[in-house]
């Protein structure tokens, strides 16, 4: 493995506090979702505090991760394990990608959660919302909403820069110092957790209310169900190959879990997944790499949310679907499961361009799905990055590139 300095696990917060974090987080969600339901009119005015917490970290994220892809990659001496690893890891976010869409088809197919009534549903459209909105602007917009991959491939760029310079060592040391710093800065900005999960669940139930949980519960159900049964089984047993236990690992990284379903967004805890990888025992230049593309390419749980939603409506407005269609579902999933990975709900932006791609779905669905989409979306942030970590771990054992830490024990067997 790599000697550079890491991320320091050390933050100068009160372990305390990290330590009851789960529990702070818990007793705050639970004071949300009180709040939304019984003083709704309060509630909904509480969203700043979600949105607000994602905006002052986002500063700060954005140059953490263009950081990392540097050191990592000019950590790398020789170049053609950069193209290697870069090219492993796409060939299996594509495969890994493509099982989850067909288990998410497979899924959608056998319950039919769209077989309920509509007379049970709200299916006006909300004045604010415009189907086609995320397909104008051309190149402009599609590098806005993939701002994510544009900076892994400028940090790509110049980390192959960096690794060719002859003082190499000395620019990565000062890389390193300012990251830390920053990353400081942001385990700082992480005690207002508590507060962000309370204002965004507060404004959710608000929102939406929990009733309109209730008519679109299996759909719900179904997506959760089948995220599920890909995390346990699917990434299981793949890790179960290279003798890592799933259990231990999800236990592992509970604290990023909770961060990540509080705010609904994997990458405010992009920098703690890093940190805690490198300390498994996963190389700095594959966690470097794989983290940030699986960012973009990686998103399982986008690619299960898309087929299930979009078989959902099919289903609700009695649409046929012949096997040519699903297909073609399928293949527009594929490229659209890709995008908008760096905006907040963009598993909805997704599914808004899937179907004014697909031109075959009433807009009224989209209403539908818009009203429980927070809902949702923990369910595919969590999936993503989870499936983001496994990533790391299965491209580091395949490379051989793996050093068990003593202290931190993932294996199945002692």
């Amino acid at each position: 493995m790599n000697s550079t300095q890491q991320i320091p696990v050390s933050t100068g917060i009160p372990q305390k506090y990290l330590k009851n974090l789960a529990a702070y987080v818990t007793l705050a969600l639970l004071l949300g979702i009180a709040v939304g339901h019984y003083y709704p009119e309060q509630g909904i005015q509480l969203d700043f505090l979600g949105s607000g917490f994602l905006y002052l970290i986002e500063p700060l994220i954005q140059p953490i991760i263009f950081l990392t892809i540097i050191i990592g990659v000019s950590s790398i001496d020789n170049l053609k394990k950069v193209s290697r690893v870069g090219l492993k890891a796409l060939v299996y976010f594509q495969i890994i990608t493509t099982v989850a869409m067909i288990m998410g088809i497979l899924a959608a197919l056998f319950i039919e959660p769209g077989k309920i009534k509509k007379s049970l549903l709200d299916v006006a459209l909300p004045k604010h919302f415009t189907a086609t909105e995320p397909l104008d602007g051309g190149w402009f917009n599609f590098i806005i909403l993939n701002r994510p991959l544009v900076v892994v491939l400028l940090a790509v760029v110049i980390g192959v820069l960096l690794s060719l310079s002859p003082g190499r060592a000395k620019y990565v040391g000062v890389l390193q110092k300012i990251m830390n710093f920053l990353y400081k800065i942001l385990m700082y900005l992480f005690l207002l957790i508590p507060v962000a999960a309370f204002g965004g669940m507060a404004y959710a139930v608000s929102r939406f209310g929990i009733h309109s949980l209730l008519p679109l519960g299996k759909l719900l159900a179904t997506t959760y169900i089948t995220m599920a049964s890909f995390i346990f089984i699917v990434l299981g047993l793949l890790l179960r190959y290279y003798n890592i236990s799933l259990w231990k690992f999800l236990n592992y990284i509970k604290e990023e879990l909770l961060i990540v379903f509080s705010t609904s967004s994997s990458r405010t805890a992009f920098p703690l997944i890093v940190s805690k990888l490198e300390k498994a025992g996963c190389s700095k230049a594959v966690v470097g790499l794989s983290i940030p593309l699986g960012y973009s390419f990686n998103l399982a749980g986008a690619s299960i949310f898309l087929p299930v939603c979009t078989l959902f409506v099919a289903q609700l407005f009695n649409i046929p679907l012949t096997f040519q269609d699903i297909i073609s579902i399928g293949l527009v999933i594929m490229v659209t499961s890709k995008v908008a990975s760096g905006i907040p709900g963009s598993g909805f932006i997704a599914l808004t361009i899937t179907f004014t791609t697909l031109n075959k779905f009433p807009l009224e669905g989209l209403a539908l799905l818009f009203s429980i989409d927070k809902f949702m979306n923990e369910a595919r942030t969590i999936t993503n990055f989870i499936g983001n970590g496994v990533a790391v771990i299965l491209i580091s054992k395949y490379e051989k590139d793996f050093e068990p830490n003593p202290e931190i024990d993932l294996s199945i067997s002692k």
